[in-house]
């Protein structure tokens, strides 16, 4: 795209003459969201130095036993990091665990909701990409991986260990539940996904901000949550089960499921005229 200055100043809504500074700085910083917070970290690091990335692989990728893994946890103080696909997290993971899987934003995801860039982390990776959930974790500060569970989840179920699960429901099961009674909904995407369009009644706490809101969230009966596809939303359920909460229930396949079902909806509102 080509343009000139003086069309850009007639046509661009930023730079109107009459614009004062403190004008100009609202207009483009409106609706911006906060940096993530590692952001200011990985400044610092980059000013004071960091660990060089073969001793943060050679400690981050040893295999540790259920039994080594379990103690480690509990000596350490690590944060159990599983990124396995959202579908197998559902299914079964290690209790108070936290979901961030590989295969969906994982870097921006770690960096706005683990605080600590030196943080201790376990993880719990599918086979073959232990090495690369180190690197990517690697990449945006996060240095302290200690180790990862041999054999992933089975090795830890198959040792006899307790384990937990998600309940969840299809956008048809939720849509029927929504006509019987007053079962309240979360919706967990951004402020404007939210806005554009979504269930009728249906409470916005973006995954964002989660950890602040917690209190908004039933403690004494059930309650469903769901964000876009299904990937947000497991991330929300694991925190909110890692903080005691567990009487929720996530719709599988997120909106756009629910989008296709008789659900409710508020009027659809383009995205980029909010």
């Amino acid at each position: 795209t080509v343009d000139t200055l003086g069309n850009q100043k007639k046509m661009n809504y930023a730079l109107r003459a009459n614009m004062t500074r403190e004008e100009f700085i609202q207009e483009v910083t409106d609706g911006l969201a906060p940096p993530p917070m590692y952001f200011p970290l990985n400044v610092k690091m980059n000013k004071e130095g960091y660990e060089d990335i073969e001793d943060v692989l050679a400690r981050g990728t040893q295999l540790l036993s259920p039994d080594g893994f379990e103690v480690a946890a509990n000596e350490t103080g690590a944060i159990v990091l599983d990124v396995r696909h959202q579908d197998d997290f559902v299914k079964g993971h290690i209790p108070r665990s936290i979901f961030i899987g590989l295969d969906g934003t994982f870097a921006p995801w770690v960096g706005a909701l683990i605080a600590d860039v030196a943080q201790p982390i376990l993880l719990v990776a599918p086979e073959g990409r232990e090495e690369e959930a180190v690197t990517r974790l690697s990449r945006v500060g996060f240095d302290q991986t200690l180790g990862i569970l041999k054999g992933g989840f089975d090795a830890w179920k198959n040792a006899g260990k307790e384990y937990d699960s998600i309940s969840s429901v299809s956008a048809q099961t939720l849509a029927k539940e929504y006509e019987n009674g007053s079962i309240p909904v979360f919706d967990v995407r951004k402020s404007t996904e939210y806005l554009s369009e979504h269930v009728e009644g249906a409470n916005n706490t973006p995954l964002d901000f989660l950890n602040d809101h917690l209190a908004e969230f039933p403690q004494d009966k059930p309650f469903y949550i769901h964000c876009a596809g299904g990937y947000r939303s497991v991330i929300a359920a694991s925190i909110l089960k890692s903080r005691g909460i567990h009487n929720l229930i996530d719709v599988t396949g997120g909106f756009k499921a629910i989008s296709e079902t008789t659900l409710p909806k508020t009027d659809y509102v383009c995205p980029s005229t909010l």
